[in-house]
This record gives C-alpha cells, structure tokens and sequence, in this order.
C-alpha cells in the first residue's frame, strides 16, 4: 500500500486565473488550459514560492492522498475535492510536512491577504463562464479619461456592451481582458485581470453591460491595448473571476473601504450597488481613497457628489505642492476613534485593495488602533476573516 502524500492544490473556485503563480514558480510545475490552473504533483517540490503571490489564497490548498490528482484530473474541477478518509502508511512525515508548510505559510503571509472568505449575506458568484478556448466577446460602448494630462496618470473608464451573453458579475468580482496577437515564444496572450467598476446591474441598470476602471502603464501590453480602445471595437474577455471579495446583501452591514488608485473600482461598483438599492439603510460606508494628487485620482468629481450620509470620503494625496506627504495609513490614524469604532463592530466588513505597497502601512495603523482599545490586532483580523469581514486584494 503506498504510504499517503500532501498534494499542493489550488481552489478552481477562488482562483481569478491571474497566472501569477505561474509565472513565479521556479521549477514550471504550475500549468493552465483553457479552464483551470493547477499543481502538476510530480514537479512540485513545495518550494512555497507560490504562496505570498497569489492574490487570493486560492492557492493555500493541500490534501493528503494515497495517490496524486493528476494535471488532467484537476483541469476538469469545478470545485475542490473533500479530503477522503486515508487509510494505511506511517503519517509522521506529513505531519513533519504539515509543520514545515504552517511556518512557511505563516512567514508568507505576513503582511499579506491570506485566504478569505465571502461574507454570509452576500450573492452566490459566478465564475469562470467564459475562459481562454471560449471567450465572451463584448463592444466597447465608451472610453473616458477619468484624469487631468497634467496629472501624468492616464487612467480610464471603459464601458463593455455584451450584447446577448450573459454576464452575471456581482460587486468586487473581476474580468480578465484577452489582448490580441502572440508572446515573444509564439503563444496567444494571457488574460489580464481588471476589477469590475459597476454594480450587478449594470453600468447602465438593467443593461447587459460593465465598466472597469484601467490605467495606462509605460510597458503595460493590455493596459495600453484598454486605454487605446474605440468605441465599437470588439474584445474578448473570460470570467467572471472572484468569489470572496464580494460585498454583504445585508444592507445593515458597514463597510470600510481603503484603496489607491485603480484600486477604487470595486468600491465605485459597492457605493453605486448601496445608491440604488439600500438608500436609507442602517449600515454605513466608509472610505480611505490615496493618490498622489486631486488630478490623478479616478472618479475624484463624481465622488464630491456623493453625500457623506452614503459615503464618508477621506480623500488622501502624498504629492501636493506645499503640504505635507499624507498616506491613508497616515489618514487612518487622524481618525482613530472612528476607524476603532468600525473595528469593534461586528457589521463591520474591511475590504483592502490597490497597490501592494500599501497593506504593511495600513497594516501597522490598524495594529496601532486595535491595541490602543486593548484588542490584539492579528487576533482580531484573523477572526474577521474567518467571519467573511476582512478581504485584501492588492497587486
């Protein structure tokens, strides 16, 4: 009888197919077709170096086995096996290995995401309905500059018609964009993924259409192919991707929402699903917005309108003539009492997302906050993320 194994998996149903891993691991034993990305069991040496990478923590997956899931066998999952009753062979190794993997996980996350889960109320996602063998293929309605040229950020608001393909997107899920022609090898384009930046019902209610929030980078292969589009030029897409980062259906909830830059689509898609369907509830939004000035931050006149009994703004920049660098971690701390307030509520959902650079700062603040009402911070995340209440997607 062989002896039972652990075997490096990823969760089909979490994984926005962002290729990441992929790309990172050393010895290429994490492999894609058109559906999945999975661990091929014989090259995976459990290096680790997947792990702090994945966006997600889709990739946080292990099973003990007696025999390994093949690559073919897991290319055809929708979702995760149970862990099956594993009979015979001494299991001290695996529990060596299982000790070895908690440090190293624990040293990976650090500063980073980890693994979470949706919130209780919130909508059932769909996912992966359109992947790379079969593409949805939508119509660009619009393409908006959201920036001043004097900001030197090109950042743009991108509206996709699709027509009679269903697209069930829900707020905080995202699309990944196929750009044309081939890599330097010859291989078709990966997808890259962008955050959805409009409600479940449309940018337009009740129109099968979507809105993303991209900005143009020197090098960026799609995010100039994006930011170049027309309207009426047609783009292929897959997805939607995202099952956690949702926001609750329970309009009591509270959110507090902290982002920079592009990182605002998810929570420009949260505040416009609150305008039109829970005016008036309990549950309040909160929101720290970094850039590094008013003319470099998307959606900054739309945002004025907004009144502060939907949406409390703290608009922050790090690059005004004159003033002082401000950060929202800085921001965060200015409003201690009312971030410590939110904290220690239990309707209170925390969504983290922008650049990567981000998360140790506004870290430290909520360490700082929680402990100055005598709550042990990485405690207190923890058992949020447990309860679906705390995400964090940054890039």
């Amino acid at each position: 009888m062989n002896k039972p194994l652990k075997q490096h998996l990823i969760d089909p149903e979490i994984c926005i197919r962002c290729y990441t891993c992929e790309m990172t691991c050393p010895v290429e034993a994490i492999v894609h077709n058109d559906d999945n990305v999975v661990v091929d069991a014989d090259k995976c040496n459990f290096c680790m170096d997947c792990i702090p990478v994945c966006p997600t923590g889709s990739i946080d997956e292990w099973r003990v086995v007696d025999t390994a899931y093949s690559v073919g066998e897991q290319f055809e999952w929708t979702e995760l096996p149970e862990q099956a009753d594993i009979g015979g062979g001494d299991d001290g190794g695996i529990e060596a290995l299982d000790e070895a993997m908690a440090a190293l996980l624990a040293e990976a996350h650090q500063g980073a995401g980890g693994k979470s889960k949706a919130p209780a109320s919130a909508a059932k996602a769909s996912v992966n309905m359109y992947n790379l063998g079969k593409p949805a293929v939508a119509k660009v309605q619009g393409n908006y500059r959201l920036t001043k040229e004097a900001s030197g950020a090109d950042v743009r608001h991108i509206i996709l018609d699709f027509g009679g393909q269903p697209m069930p997107v829900l707020e905080g899920q995202s699309i990944g964009i196929i750009p044309p022609g081939t890599d330097a090898e010859g291989k078709p384009h990966l997808p890259r993924l962008y955050s959805v930046s409009s409600p479940r019902d449309g940018e337009r209610p009740n129109y099968n259409n979507l809105s993303l929030t991209v900005k143009r980078e020197d090098q960026g292969l799609c995010s100039n192919y994006v930011c170049d589009l027309k309207i009426g030029d047609e783009v292929r897409v897959t997805g939607p991707f995202g099952a956690t980062f949702l926001m609750p259906d329970d309009p009591a909830s509270r959110l507090l929402m902290i982002c920079t830059g592009t990182g605002s689509a998810p929570f420009r898609a949260f505040t416009m699903r609150r305008q039109r369907m829970a005016a008036g509830a309990a549950g309040d939004m909160v929101l720290f917005f970094g850039a590094r000035t008013p003319d470099s931050l998307p959606y900054f006149g739309p945002l004025g309108k907004i009144p502060d009994s939907v949406l409390k703004k703290h608009l922050v920049f790090s690059r005004q003539p004159d003033v002082a660098k401000e950060y929202v971690q800085d921001r965060m701390m200015v409003e201690e009492e009312a971030v410590a307030e939110l904290l220690l509520d239990p309707k209170t959902h925390i969504y983290i997302c922008g650049l990567r650079g981000m998360e140790e700062g506004v870290e430290k603040s909520f360490a700082n906050i929680a402990e100055s009402q005598g709550e042990q911070w990485i405690a207190l995340r923890d058992k949020m993320r447990d309860e679906g209440r705390y995400h964090v997607e940054t890039y």
